[in-house]
């Protein structure tokens, strides 16, 4: 799916937002005292700088956009606190929904450049309108920090592109690498139709291949049908050690419920998809706790819940808990929403490092200090970050997600982890040259 997904969750489901989350903008202006800096600036606006939530808010996949909602709002305030950038006191989150639609996103898309004052960054898009609305965002020179999983961005020429969480091809090799550890032979794949769940199934299949592994069958599933039972007799048919997965929450509970009732529960491996809480939820319900837990595992990013940036994060996300998407715990371990917070991060600081909040002139300085250089002094929050470069330092951002080191094309490899169904609790991790290997 996206890149997406999530890290040592304590939740019990993601809410909708709202109608006037959804149909609005939603901004968090704190009101703090000015900050002074060394050396001159090219910048002198000093209007609220507006960084966009790009994601769906509704339809299928809207739990995406209160994910990255839950990382820009906690950095914002954090970013205020500290005096702002350059001399801009407030930030801005704005919720731009894409509905998870390519027809409704790209119109979308261009609205939000044409109305948006001082827009100087994106969180986002997702896998279900990346690739019709990433070349909208690149004409439009605006700094965008992707959550979407698919292999097409892995090497493309999209300049204003960045992605800090794993693609959705190596979710598929770390899928792949754990059914070959856990020695099952025979695996079915089971994907919705829709563009966000199929972003892993190439490389799960490629992967479970290579390691020596046979998949004996794939189904493709039409979303939200009231039953699956053709499908089931199919898998149930293919007699499988285990099933790769991932459908939207309704789906999934539906496929479930009528394989435990004309066949058996196998073990489940789910993408990142599947750790969302009302994936979770939905099947939970469908097949009961206690089977859920048995069954499943879930491949997802795996972020460092230790550290300085992850403690800041942390901290900041409580103090602005009445704003962000009910109930706020859910987010304290979320990779997604730590990507997020330290994609705003790594914006500001680079708008600190050019004195300038002009996309075209800070843009270069995102690598810069994701990647660090000989006698770069280690940063893990945006004030620390001021504070250095207001002395004349270079930095190197290390963030809750842990260190990011973007390549040629700007997409940073991360770590993997299997997590049981209560989304916490971490089965076994992979390194990205773990993962490699599947490959």
């Amino acid at each position: 799916m996206r890149l997406g997904d999530l890290h040592r969750k304590g939740f019990a489901s993601v809410l909708r937002p709202s109608a006037a989350l959804v149909a609005g903008t939603l901004i968090l202006s704190l009101t703090v005292c000015d900050s002074s800096g060394a050396g001159a600036s090219t910048d002198t606006g000093t209007a609220a700088l507006t960084i966009a939530v790009f994601n769906p808010f509704s339809g299928t996949d809207a739990s995406f956009g209160p994910e990255q909602l839950a990382g820009c709002l906690p950095a914002a305030a954090a970013i205020e606190a500290a005096g702002g950038i350059l001399k801009h006191k407030k930030i801005s989150c704005k919720v731009a929904d894409s509905r998870g639609d390519p027809a409704d996103a790209v119109p979308a898309a261009s609205q939000l450049i044409a109305t948006t004052s001082n827009l100087v960054g994106l969180l986002g898009p997702s896998s279900d309108e990346a690739s019709a609305t990433v070349p909208i965002f690149n004409r439009g020179k605006i700094p965008m920090f992707g959550d979407t999983g698919q292999a097409v961005f892995n090497k493309s020429s999209f300049t204003y592109f960045y992605r800090i969480t794993p693609a959705d091809d190596a979710t598929g090799y770390a899928m792949a690498l754990y059914a070959k550890d856990k020695g099952y032979k025979r695996v079915v794949a089971v994907f919705g139709n829709d563009i966000s769940s199929q972003g892993s199934l190439p490389t799960v299949t490629a992967g479970f291949k290579h390691l020596g592994g046979k998949i004996v069958r794939t189904e493709v599933l039409p979303l939200d049908q009231s039953s699956y039972r053709t499908e089931v007799e199919a898998v149930a048919a293919a007699k499988p050690d285990a099933i790769f997965t991932e459908a939207d929450p309704q789906t999934s509970a539906t496929f479930f419920a009528e394989l435990q009732q004309l066949y058996r529960l196998v073990p489940i491996i789910g993408t990142t998809g599947t750790t969302q809480p009302p994936w979770l939820a939905a099947v939970k319900r469908a097949i009961s706790g206690a089977n859920l837990k048995k069954y499943y595992v879930g491949a997802q990013p795996y972020a460092p819940a230790t550290g300085p940036s992850y403690t800041a994060w942390t901290a900041a996300l409580k103090s602005v808990r009445s704003s962000v998407p009910q109930p706020a715990s859910q987010w304290t371990g979320d990779s997604y929403s730590e990507a997020a917070w330290d994609s705003v991060n790594l914006m500001a600081l680079a708008m600190q490092a050019a004195k300038s909040t002009t996309p075209t002139v800070f843009k270069s300085y995102i690598a810069k200090i994701a990647n660090g250089s000989a006698g770069a002094v280690v940063v893990h929050t945006f004030a620390e970050g001021k504070a250095a470069l207001l002395a004349g330092k270079r930095i190197k951002y290390v963030g809750a997600v842990g260190d990011i080191h973007f390549d040629k094309y700007n997409n940073s490899p991360g770590a993997f982890e299997l997590v049981s169904s209560d989304g916490t609790t971490a089965v076994t991790t992979y390194t990205a040259t773990q993962v490699n290997k599947a490959k």
